[in-house]
Formats: structure tokens, sequence, C-alpha cells
């Protein structure tokens, strides 16, 4: 009788051993904590920089990040500088640029295009310091573009703002998260 409840104990013994040998390699998050530091009350976001040859796309993305930043932080978010700020972040737009990817079979038109957008963000505190730095932020939208013979409807401002606004997002989110 004493063999069973050594079988037994060996058996669950092996089985709670499996069991947190396979939970502990188990897929998890790069991040868990911001690293942002606690005394870290007030952004300043200047103009970002347009590098590009994209008219006005650099106040699209300035606008959507203060935006983004307004909605979901608690820092005071300014776009003068007037010296109080704990931080800057600064932004660039390298490129932008726009490729067709389908074709209207029946004018020959372009029908749906992708929009790239290539910048870098920094976020540098007061003193100097690098706090979250992204040197090539890569992004990308397909759109629609309505053209029905007789009119044509230019759907690339449209698309930029929506670009702007998931830039926007993900800057703030990888930002926050410290991807």
């Amino acid at each position: 009788m004493m063999k069973r409840p050594l079988a037994r104990r060996l058996i669950l013994g092996w089985t709670v051993a499996l069991w947190l040998i396979t939970a502990s390699c188990g897929y998890h998050t790069g991040a868990h904590a911001v690293r942002l530091p606690a005394d870290l009350h007030t952004i300043y976001v200047p103009a970002f920089i347009n590098s590009s040859h994209t008219y006005h796309v650099e106040e699209l993305l300035t606008a959507a990040v203060v935006r983004e930043l307004r909605s979901r932080t608690n820092y005071r978010i300014i776009t003068k500088d007037d010296g109080t700020a704990d931080a800057t972040l600064n932004g660039a737009v390298i490129s932008v640029s726009i490729a067709p990817v389908t074709y209207n079979s029946q004018t020959g038109g372009i029908s749906s295009s992708v929009v790239f957008v290539n910048s870098k963000i920094s976020l540098v505190a007061r003193s100097g310091r690098v706090l979250w730095d992204n040197p090539s932020l890569l992004f990308r939208n397909q759109y629609q573009i309505a053209n029905n013979g007789k009119n044509f409807f230019e759907e690339e401002s449209p698309a930029l703002e929506r670009m702007a606004e998931n830039f926007s997002q993900t800057v703030v989110s990888n930002m926050l998260e410290s991807y």
C-alpha cells in the first residue's frame, strides 16, 4: 500500500514541475512599466521639422501628437517654450512618399495608394538626458481614391490626417511603454 501514495506523489510532483517549466516559458511583453521619470510633469512639443517635400505634414503630425498626449496622459503639454518644461519632445519628418497599390481596370487610373512617412522622434529632459528616442519611425497607410470619371476627389489630405492620428497613437504608446 505504500507504493500507491508514493507513485501519486511522484506523478503529482512531476506534473507540477512540468507545469511550472512550461508556464515560465510563455510569451510576455517587453515592457511592463513606464520608464519616464516621476518628476516629469511638463512636456514642450515644438513644431516638428519637415525635411520632406510634403507641404504642412509637420503641422499635422505635431498637432496630432499634442492632442494624443493631452488625451492620454496627465502631463501638462505646452507648445510655446516658456522655460518651464521638464522635457522636450523633438520630431522630424524625414520623408513622405505615396505609391500606387491598385489600378482601375476600366480607366487605367490609380484606385488605391499607400502613403509612407519616415520620421525621427526623441524626448529629451531639461538636463539634456535622452529619455526616449526612435530615430526611424516608419508609418504607412493605404487609402482609396474616388475617381468615377466625371469628378476626381483628391484623397491625399484625408490620408495624411489618418496617418497623423495613427502616428500620434504609436508615438505616445511607445514613449509611455518605453519600447
